[in-house]
């Protein structure tokens, strides 16, 4: 029996450090694509490297340092004990943000922001309150003595409650941070968070205010790759905090980003084709970019 345990203990996992983000990584999700330049938020001119075939190319360099800043943020944040919110509720966004907010442990809304989540949060803290009676009652089983009708009214209920609610059933106070997708997108779930001063992490694509975060990371907001490389970053990052581990370099050392490669990543981005700048940009088709209407 001691061997057992011993065992269990040595197979229990341990938290890895996570992957260095570099420039390449950046690039090959597609995070540098911006949107039409008739677009763009002119406070967005800082982090425009330039523009081609009227679509704007982010400056990777800038949005790779923004985002081990903010990455650096969410990591001391956790690690003092705070937690944070992660917010996306486009097509694009709804999958990587429920798994990563999972993979992580964080609170998230993917579905739908409901006004007053933050403002108004003894309201909503009402409302989760009863889905969790409700749940209890169902294990229970006393739902067997309703009627059909009325057990099956309440599991609507259940179920409609769990879209709204599921990623903040635990959330039992105002979170400590915010990380949010698609600034332009949450414009209500920003609002409510600048309104009680919790510090915002968010994706900022070219035809987005800057200003209106403390942390923007310049990014596409629109390709599944982009969102997904960042989000994860984002969840590493939590990860790190609860464990007491700093990642692999705080900022990318010169030997992962040597002149050589950002020359390289410079001329990939000037053979970009327009044939593909613009399926990054078709409405609701392409897998790896959907353009929200």
């Amino acid at each position: 029996m001691v061997e057992t345990t011993e065992i269990s203990e040595m197979e229990k996992p341990i938290p890895q450090r996570s992957k260095a983000v570099t420039i390449k990584l950046l690039l090959e999700a597609g995070v540098h694509f911006g949107h039409q330049k008739k677009r763009w938020n002119p406070r967005m001119k800082e982090f425009v490297f330039t523009q081609r075939n009227g679509i704007h190319i982010i400056d990777l360099q800038q949005s790779l340092e923004r985002l081990q800043r903010a990455r650096k943020f969410v990591r001391d944040l956790i690690a003092d004990g705070g937690d944070i919110v992660f917010v996306g509720t486009k097509k694009q966004a709804q999958e990587v943000i429920e798994e990563e907010a999972r993979r992580c442990g964080a609170y998230y809304v993917h579905r739908r922001w409901l006004g007053g989540m933050l403002t108004n949060f003894s309201t909503i803290q009402a409302r989760i309150d009863y889905l969790v009676r409700l749940e209890d009652s169902k294990e229970r089983g006393e739902f067997e003595n309703l009627s059909k009708k009325e057990a099956l009214k309440l599991e609507k209920q259940i179920f409609r409650l769990n879209q709204l609610f599921a990623g903040v059933k635990e959330m039992t106070k105002i979170p400590a941070a915010m990380f949010v997708a698609d600034l332009n997108k949450e414009k209500i779930a920003v609002a409510e968070a600048r309104q009680l001063g919790v510090p915002i992490v968010a994706m900022v694509d070219t035809d987005c205010n800057p200003r209106m975060v403390d942390y923007p990371i310049p990014a596409n907001d629109d390709a599944i790759k982009s969102i997904k490389l960042v989000t994860s970053v984002m969840a590493d990052a939590v990860i790190e905090g609860k464990a007491g581990l700093q990642p692999l370099e705080e900022v990318i050392s010169e030997e992962e980003i040597t002149t050589e490669e950002s020359d390289e990543a410079d001329l990939i981005v000037e053979e970009v084709e327009e044939e593909e700048e613009q399926s990054l940009r078709a409405p609701l088709k392409g897998e790896e970019s959907v353009v929200e209407e």
